[in-house]
């Protein structure tokens, strides 16, 4: 296994490989941002993780990159590479569903993702 020398890194993307990603492009979608890094000479800047379940299966493909905290849907390779091009996630306005503020996630007021459930039940 490697052990990456992580030092110089800007922002480190967590990208969903669970089921339900996968089934909408995951893989396809991994392999675009890696290939965009790899052409936008950003190896030194971004690095890539592949995860499991990031809980967010109805906006699948979950993109998350930290540290900036920013959660996103990616729903095809164009968004991808979109999301590589621009860290700054202008271009992805309406695909950024969660944003950390303050020290907690929370929704952007653009977002269309729907809410999700409660982690926490009453009663």
């Amino acid at each position: 296994m490697t052990t990456w020398n992580l030092e110089g890194m800007k922002t480190h993307l967590f990208i969903c490989n669970g089921s339900s990603c996968m089934n909408k492009g995951g893989e396809e979608i991994t392999l675009a941002i890696r290939e965009e890094i790899q052409q936008q000479a950003l190896d030194q800047e971004i690095h890539t993780t592949r995860t499991r379940c990031n809980g967010r299966c109805k906006d699948a493909c979950v993109v998350i990159a930290y540290p900036q905290g920013n959660w996103y849907r990616v729903p095809s390779t164009e968004h991808a590479r979109t999301l590589v091009q621009d860290l700054h996630h202008e271009s992805l306005y309406n695909e950024h569903v969660f944003t950390l503020r303050e020290g907690t996630l929370q929704r952007t007021a653009q977002t269309t993702a729907i809410k999700g459930i409660e982690k926490v039940k009453e009663g």
